[in-house]
């Protein structure tokens, strides 16, 4: 394979992602739900006390990120990630224009090495999105005012500031591992809406195993206990040992998918279309 063909490739990945609907379908929940969190803010007394941050969300337009991270890790990221990393191996199968790519002096190391890039961008960005849509909204409702980090102390806004985009950072690892996920199964299954509805279902039950008792000494190291690893940022001192964790364990899963996929791709029988 010549890394010299990937980055034209990647390009023409990103362009095929601009021309589809479903990514605008994710960038545009991303978005909106923040959207919603904070207009429902508004309109009603009380704040949602029982989670991380919710207590602080009248306090500082900062803390609204930081608790749509916790609401979003349930199923809106996984959806939001599944719908293009679910679907971008599929969709060629679908409309049969993966024999058409092979034509063009392109392999298929670096063609699975764009679209896998693709996917980490579009994941990246629905995720900043979010966290711009919330800081911005929420301090307009809220205030740009001093964040009060779980132990208890006050820092300032520019510091607050780099925390949520920090946190964001932490976010993401677990995040690309679902996109690894749905990858596989976008392979495997060669459909789009079963990769999707698969990638969602896996995430969702990997959430439940999480709260099944019993269970309790494996849950460190389940993919959605690691969607909270970026609250040891907000921490005083920081509290790495959750992030270090979550990024070996996210590793654990998503290395392999992502290697799983690349070998069913690699395999795959194309004389048909």
């Amino acid at each position: 394979m010549t890394t010299a063909g990937i980055p034209s490739v990647y390009r023409w990945e990103i362009r095929k992602l601009i021309a589809q609907k479903r990514t605008y379908l994710g960038l545009g929940i991303a978005v909106l739900m923040p959207l919603i969190f904070v207009v429902a803010l508004s309109l009603h007394a009380g704040q949602p006390n029982d989670v991380a941050f919710g207590r602080y969300v009248r306090d500082s337009g900062l803390a609204i990120p930081l608790v749509m991270l916790i609401f979003g890790s349930i199923w809106l990221f996984p959806l939001v990630t599944a719908l293009v990393a679910g679907d971008i191996f599929a969709a060629e199968d679908h409309n049969g224009t993966l024999k058409t790519i092979l034509t063009r002096s392109v392999d298929r190391g670096q063609i699975f090495a764009a679209k896998a890039l693709a996917t980490a961008t579009y994941t990246t960005l629905a995720l900043a999105l979010m966290g711009t849509v919330a800081v911005v909204a929420g301090g307009i409702a809220s205030g740009f005012n001093p964040l009060t980090t779980l132990s208890g102390t006050r820092v300032s806004v520019g510091e607050g500031l780099l925390l949520v985009v920090a946190s964001l950072g932490v976010y993401l690892i677990p995040l690309l591992a679902v996109a690894s996920i749905g990858l596989l199964l976008s392979t495997i299954t060669r459909n789009s809406a079963a990769a999707v509805v698969g990638t969602l279902m896996v995430a969702l039950i990997l959430q439940l195993i999480t709260i099944l008792p019993g269970l309790e000494s494996l849950r460190p190291y389940l993919l959605p206990s690691q969607f909270d690893a970026w609250q040891g940022l907000l921490r005083d001192p920081i509290d790495w040992s959750p992030i270090i964790r979550a990024a070996w364990v996210c590793a654990a899963y998503g290395l392999p998918c992502l290697g799983g996929a690349y070998l069913v791709f690699l395999r795959r029988d194309v004389t048909g279309g």
